[in-house]
């Protein structure tokens, strides 16, 4: 493959020089002010509605979305989306009623908000849990895909990357929350640019070997050239069932999956806790109009990159010991763009890296300081001795994923490993928040029942096979979660019911209907996006 120009280089480092001199101007300035608890990890209230709906998706865009989901696109095409798209409906959700909850009750972490809500054991328990996931699954994820990517488009040695992306994470991280928020702005920028470009120019290859007149002249063409890849549901027999089971995407586990993620996750829902209502809730409906673009900048390269690989362009590129890869579809296509743009798509998948890895390890320094430290190792803490403390636990986090990560090289699909193994407890945190949210009963008892079922449950659920037409199949991914959920719920319910203490629970929470009430223009673009999400599962089906 070739390697990034001298000119690539130079659009590269202007990048940097910008996001990192931001950081650590903001880092020295705040240094010498001081710097609170609420200040470092919540950024004090002072981020604006575009800065939380850039950071939030900034945080979760990242390598496994330009790599993976391209790859995706390349392999099944369109239906993949699904996961950008139901998150811009869920993200609506969360800001009408999830992040209203948040915000009354002053909640910092999402640990902080079980203890309340239940009792230590199952905050501590769940906030162990995060940061075992948090370090050991997504750091390192990040960590190894990321340092995959540029090692493939660049020719920089492994360890090279990992150690590079270390230190421009921490120079961002290190500034707190304010800092994220605000440099994020920039990587999203450089991320939709680059990501447009790579776009475009893929759309440009396919129209010039169709001969089209026009860039956009070769959508219908993608269309003509690969049908297949333009459903959003799969039916049964479709051999990429099992990752997307057909209905399932629009009323099953996708939603499970999507409203934990989104509403109940530290480094997702942290960006507008320290925000009042209305900027929070405008910088979720940001993040949800952003989200429906992201398909536009990963999914439909890794689609025109299969129609050109059908036409006989680039296999030697896509295979991999004879195997054609189709995670190689996005680094393929960035490989083939001219000296500064390609410098520009480096830039957008470095920022998508890096900005993803902050976004972490901040909600790592957050529930490490404020819901382990503070609560059992030094109760008396100083707000700057405490902020020191989760500066540390990002650098030692930093360097626990470092040295795991190469092993992650044994997985032949690390993304899919991944997305459906830290499934395993979805099901049994969204029923945890869920009740605890909105009834009232719901006993510490019952939570902690259904965070030690969880993982028993999704692990029986895996290898119990589901026979279909006289066919044994393992059950589809999404299906299980389902599953899991719809049981942890009713085991739930009923030991809440056969408690008679519950009547009387001290803490159940208040709910105030009027607080769930939204604006008109917040109503206005929630049917705009709803709106188009329908015609696209129209057109698309």
């Amino acid at each position: 493959m070739n390697h990034l120009s001298v000119f690539d280089y130079v659009v590269f480092l202007i990048y940097f020089i910008i996001v990192s001199g931001y950081g650590y101007w903001v880092y020295w300035n705040k240094k010498k002010t001081g710097t609170s608890t609420k200040d470092y990890f919540l950024a004090e209230g002072s981020l604006t509605w575009w800065a939380i709906g850039a950071s939030i998706i900034a945080s979760n865009i990242s390598a496994e979305h330009f790599i993976g989901m391209s790859g995706s696109g390349f392999a099944m095409g369109l239906a993949i989306a699904s996961y950008e798209w139901m998150a811009a409906a869920t993200l609506i959700i969360v800001a009408v009623f999830f992040l209203p909850i948040y915000l009354k009750n002053k909640i910092y972490t999402m640990p902080q908000f079980l203890s309340g809500r239940y009792n230590n054991t199952v905050s501590t328990l769940m906030a162990v849990f995060w940061l075992l996931v948090y370090v050991f699954v997504n750091l390192t994820s990040i960590f190894f895909l990321g340092a995959v990517a540029i090692e493939t488009i660049t020719g920089i040695p492994f360890n090279t990357c990992i150690i590079a992306l270390a230190i421009f994470s921490a120079l961002i991280t290190l500034g707190g929350m304010k800092v994220i928020g605000y440099t994020d702005v920039i990587q999203v920028f450089v991320l939709v640019a680059g990501g447009l470009v790579t776009c475009y120019m893929a759309l440009n290859m396919v129209s010039d070997k169709f001969s089209i007149s026009t860039v956009l002249g070769a959508l219908p063409v993608l269309r003509a050239e690969a049908g297949d890849h333009f459903h959003m549901i799969f039916h049964k027999g479709d051999k990429f069932y099992s990752e997307l089971p057909g209905i399932a995407v629009l009323v099953g586990g996708l939603w499970i999956n999507n409203l934990n993620y989104w509403g109940c996750n530290q480094y997702i829902v942290q960006r507008a806790l320290g925000a009042d209502l209305k900027t929070g809730r405008s910088g979720l409906l940001f993040a949800a109009f952003l989200k429906m673009l992201i398909p536009v900048i990963v999914v439909i390269p890794g689609i025109c990159a299969y129609v050109l690989y059908k036409h006989g362009y680039f296999h030697q590129e896509m295979m991999d010991n004879g195997v054609v890869k189709p995670d190689h579809a996005y680094p393929v296509l960035m490989n083939l763009l001219p000296a500064g743009l390609k410098g520009l798509a480096f830039a957008a998948l470095t920022a998508a890296i890096v900005a993803s890895l902050a976004g972490k390890c901040n909600s790592i320094a957050t529930i490490f300081t404020l819901d382990i430290y503070k609560k059992f190792i030094n109760e008396g803490a100083s707000e700057k001795k405490m902020v020191n403390v989760g500066r540390w636990s990002v650098v030692i986090a930093s360097l626990i994923a470092i040295v795991i990560a190469p092993a992650l090289r044994s997985f032949d699909q690390v993304y899919q490993f991944i997305q459906e193994y830290v499934g395993f407890i979805s099901p049994g945190v969204f029923a945890i928040f869920l009740l605890g949210f909105f009834w009232k009963r719901t006993t510490s008892k019952a939570a902690l029942t259904a965070a030690l079922l969880t993982i028993p449950l999704s692990t029986l659920f895996k290898f119990l096979p589901e026979i279909t037409k006289g066919a044994i199949e393992a059950i589809p991914f999404l299906n299980r979660m389902s599953w899991v959920f719809c049981i942890i719920i009713a085991v739930m319910i009923i030991i809440t019911l056969t408690d008679p203490k519950s009547k009387n629970n001290p803490q159940g929470l208040e709910i105030d209907t009027k607080m769930f009430k939204v604006s008109p223009s917040f109503m206005v673009a929630s049917v705009i996006i709803c709106g188009i999400l329908a015609a696209l599962y129209t057109v698309f089906w």
